[in-house]
């Protein structure tokens, strides 16, 4: 059945020659259509899409397996291979999730917020059928893997937005998985019982000059800060220290740190001493406002698809390179019947694939049904896995990179 598919996409690449005409009758051909037709039928339902142009497009072939039931594997090479080196040429992965059969889940490298691992890893570790690479990450330094983007947990912010990129929303409740590519704006406030209360600079991240950082449970046994400062300890509702000049306080299990530099500290030492009551005040806002409430949001950005229609380039994306140069991408999108696509194209490789430009892959995501989508982190991070092995080929030369998060695909 592969090799069928694959023959019926490279066959519908090029227009046939045209052939005589033939007397009424029967005619011995028509069965030959008919059953390419229905295989062609069946490639569609797997996930295919006839190509762009029967015109102009580049030669094509598609293999398509079964990884688990709800859980559809499709290898797109696109492009001449028949020479050294191309500047045109591409390999892609399309996992077609049912999300009925289906649910997405959140995988923290080293199940905390700061630290990294392998896809393939976490991927094993949490049992998952199929996985690829999350969102963006810091990349080096004591805060290496620490989200570089928005991230929420059952209602809790563990990360806050940067510089404007979108989210995903994802929700699993009900009798199927549901997406939404959203904006998030947070505020955090930290409020001491007797009326003070001060805007939390940032969430599970570094210090920077005069900021007050939120740390939770979530993120790590320490806040890792150096010395320096002032971090009051919060455990049920109550401060039990706070650390003058030392860093790297411990986090309690039941409660959280306030990690506070310059004008910050100052408003600490001022306001909190032990035994002082305090909460937090979280106001999210996720637009356009799902129709669901998310299990979890994960950074990304920029946007690929809105509405069935390919985004023009964003202000959030920033830097030309990333928008105009082609490299390893990874991408979520959501089909109008709700099915799930999670992509990957490799690149950086020009003897086997060159990788796409933002707008090339949003042109992919519209040519593979999605309605919706976003561009995930990529480069090296770019990793699918899928029935227990990485079926895509990493750009990095020393092999699949450890990244902070993935996205899972499990059972329901």
């Amino acid at each position: 059945m592969k090799e069928t598919r694959a023959r019926i996409a490279e066959a519908t690449a090029r227009p046939a020659a045209r052939r005589p005409r033939r007397r009424p009758g029967p005619a011995p051909g028509r069965a030959f259509v008919a059953a390419v037709l229905a295989a062609f039928t069946l490639f569609l339902a797997l996930g295919g899409a006839p190509p762009r142009s029967f015109q102009n497009a580049p030669p094509e072939t598609r293999q398509a397996e079964r990884i688990a039931p709800g859980v559809e594997r499709i290898e797109i090479r696109r492009g001449e291979f028949g020479v050294g080196l191309g500047p045109d040429r591409w390999v892609i992965n399309v996992l077609v999730l049912d999300p009925s059969r289906t649910r997405l889940a959140l995988g923290r490298a080293l199940d905390k917020g700061v630290g990294t691992e392998a896809t393939s890893s976490i991927a094993r570790r949490r049992g998952a059928l199929a996985a690829t690479n999350g969102g963006f990450f810091r990349t080096e330094g004591p805060y290496k893997g620490e989200p570089a983007g928005i991230v929420l947990m059952a209602g809790k912010v563990l990360s806050e937005p940067y510089h404007r990129r979108p989210g995903l929303a994802v929700s699993n409740k009900g009798e199927r998985t549901r997406l939404a590519v959203v904006d998030a704006e947070v505020r955090v406030e930290a409020v001491v019982a007797k009326g003070a209360r001060r805007r939390v600079d940032g969430v599970n991240r570094p210090r920077l000059e005069d900021e007050l950082i939120l740390f939770t449970p979530e993120f790590d046994r320490t806040t890792l800060t150096g010395p320096g400062g002032a971090e009051a300890v919060i455990d049920r509702g109550r401060a039990v220290a706070v650390i003058d000049g030392k860093g790297a306080a411990a986090i309690p299990r039941s409660g959280w740190v306030l990690s506070a530099h310059g004008t910050a500290a100052a408003w600490v030492r001022a306001h909190i001493k032990p035994g002082t009551g305090l909460k937090l005040q979280t106001d999210v806002r996720l637009s356009p406002r799902p129709a669901f409430t998310p299990e979890f949001v994960i950074d990304g950005g920029p946007r690929l698809v809105r509405t069935g229609r390919t985004v023009a380039a964003q202000p959030e994306t920033g830097r030309t390179g990333f928008v105009e140069g082609r490299h390893p991408r990874t991408a979520v999108g959501v089909r109008a019947d709700g099915r799930i696509l999670l992509v990957t194209v490799d690149g950086r490789q020009p003897e086997r694939s060159v990788g796409m430009t933002i707008a090339e892959l949003a042109s992919l995501l519209l040519e593979l049904g999605a309605v919706e989508a976003i561009n995930m982190d990529g480069g090296g991070s770019t990793t699918m896995v899928a029935g227990g092995r990485v079926v895509n080929s990493p750009s990095d030369l020393t092999g699949e990179r450890a990244v902070g998060d993935a996205l899972l695909v499990l059972a329901r």
